[in-house]
């Protein structure tokens, strides 16, 4: 028989992982129309002077002039875009299953871990401004903050069912 405090660990840890699953959809959808997105931002940023205003319009002016004549470049995002939703679909798992699919948070911690170098090492290749760089680490430091609070619930809830209390 459940006990209430396994009910609410359990309630818990399933809504961490709608929301990292949700959080990672969203991502990928958004990824399939950055042209249009970034012109909606470009329009919306007029009046901001500055690096942010021009390093948005930059971008935009490339992916603009990209994607009218090389709009093949783009399939690379509608991947990364597919890549998001597959990995959300993995957390299934764990939103069933959080102790037998344990692995899968671990799983996304690491990964979440492991944006922080790539940031910084594509991003310097890539001429990317460090202040930017720094934005694309925080999406790993703040993915990986609701992954460790389900990893220590599931923790938790794994010592409950064994009767470890």
């Amino acid at each position: 028989m459940k006990t209430q405090s396994e009910v609410k660990l359990k309630k818990r840890i399933k809504f961490w992982i709608a929301f990292f699953i949700i959080s990672l959809v969203l991502s990928g959808v958004t990824a399939f129309a950055i042209e249009a997105q970034l012109e909606i931002v470009v329009r919306n940023l007029s009046h901001v002077p500055g690096f942010l205003r021009e390093w948005v319009d930059q971008v935009y002016s490339g992916v603009k002039a990209t994607n009218d004549k090389y709009p093949f470049i783009s399939y690379g995002t509608d991947w990364l875009a597919f890549a998001h939703i597959i990995i959300a679909i993995a957390f299934i798992g764990p939103y069933i299953n959080p102790v037998k699919n344990i692995w899968v948070i671990q799983f996304g911690m690491i990964a979440c871990l492991l944006i922080i170098p790539l940031a910084l090492i594509a991003g310097t290749i890539r001429e990317i401004p460090f202040y930017w760089i720094l934005i694309d680490c925080s999406f790993g430091i703040l993915g990986i903050i609701p992954l460790y609070y389900c990893y220590k619930g599931i923790r938790r809830l794994e010592h409950i069912q064994l009767g470890d209390n």
